[in-house]
């Protein structure tokens, strides 16, 4: 298996396993389609993301431990605390990691690679005022705007 495949599949395992807790008619789904599911979505938001689905979130996606401290505008020392006691995450901090989990499994599936997503997320981009796409996805509004880029290039559409 090569290392592309690694990342994705240790992505949808920690997805799955965190969505599986919320499965009440033990139908199998995938990850895309619970993403999509916005009432479940809420559901696991309200019960906090714990921080051992988070860290393999983080080892699967194409963030460092210094951008996800920022996005979540939390401390390098709250992370690490967090990560001692295995606690869940707050809500807001619950819908910002699943907003950018939702990121990364949209831009895998558009660029095949987490090499080819993160140079593009690392590069400004004309479509998005010359902002790199990593920075937009501090905010909803900027996580909205990236993925609305990746579908225009999913489907060959370009600024």
């Amino acid at each position: 298996m090569i290392k592309e495949d690694i990342h994705h599949e240790k992505l949808e395992k920690a997805l799955y396993l965190l969505f599986s807790k919320f499965n009440k008619k033990g139908a199998r789904f995938n990850v895309a389609e619970f993403l999509s599911n916005r009432l479940l979505l809420i559901e696991v938001i309200e019960r906090g993301i714990p921080y051992s689905i988070f860290n393999r979130i983080l080892e699967a996606g194409p963030f460092t431990n210094v951008f996800w401290s920022d996005a979540l505008d939390l401390s390098m020392k709250s992370l690490q605390r967090y990560s001692a006691s295995e606690r869940r995450f707050d809500p807001i901090h619950s819908e910002k990691i699943l907003e950018l989990a939702e990121v990364i499994v949209y831009g895998r599936t558009v660029f095949d690679t987490y090499e080819k997503f993160k140079l593009w997320l690392e590069t400004p981009n004309f479509a998005l005022g010359n902002s790199r796409p990593m920075d937009l996805l501090k905010s909803s509004y900027g996580k909205e705007l990236v993925l609305t880029e990746l579908g225009r290039i999913e489907h060959g559409i370009l600024a």
